[in-house]
């Protein structure tokens, strides 16, 4: 399969145009437990979006992760579903979508 890109110059300056280039969106997956929230949790911060990162495994007095929010996932340490995080940046708009670990990742 081919794919020829259009070099930017060549994309019309339109408003969609210009909300569409000012957007990153990153998708962490991988095996489960290899970090995949503590990575999402470091990102928000060092982009500005969190004052202090959260730890997967929290005790009662410790912060614990944006992207766990559901009860189990805060209680057990991982991630059921998939959180989607936006922050601006520079001037973009990141997106953070942090996943569930999977064993086989033979049919994604």
């Amino acid at each position: 399969m081919n794919v020829a890109l259009a070099p930017a110059e060549s994309i019309p300056n339109t408003p969609l145009a210009t909300q569409v280039e000012r957007r990153r969106t990153f998708a962490i997956i991988s095996h489960p437990d290899a970090g995949k929230t503590t990575l999402t949790e470091k990102l928000l911060l060092f982009g500005g979006a969190i004052n202090l990162a959260g730890q997967v495994k929290a005790k009662r007095d410790r912060r614990s992760t944006r992207s766990d929010w559901m009860a189990i996932e805060r209680e057990r340490g991982i991630s059921v579903v998939t959180s989607v995080m936006t922050f601006d940046y520079d001037g973009r708009v990141f997106n953070l979508l942090d996943t569930p670990g999977h064993e086989d990742f033979s049919e994604d």
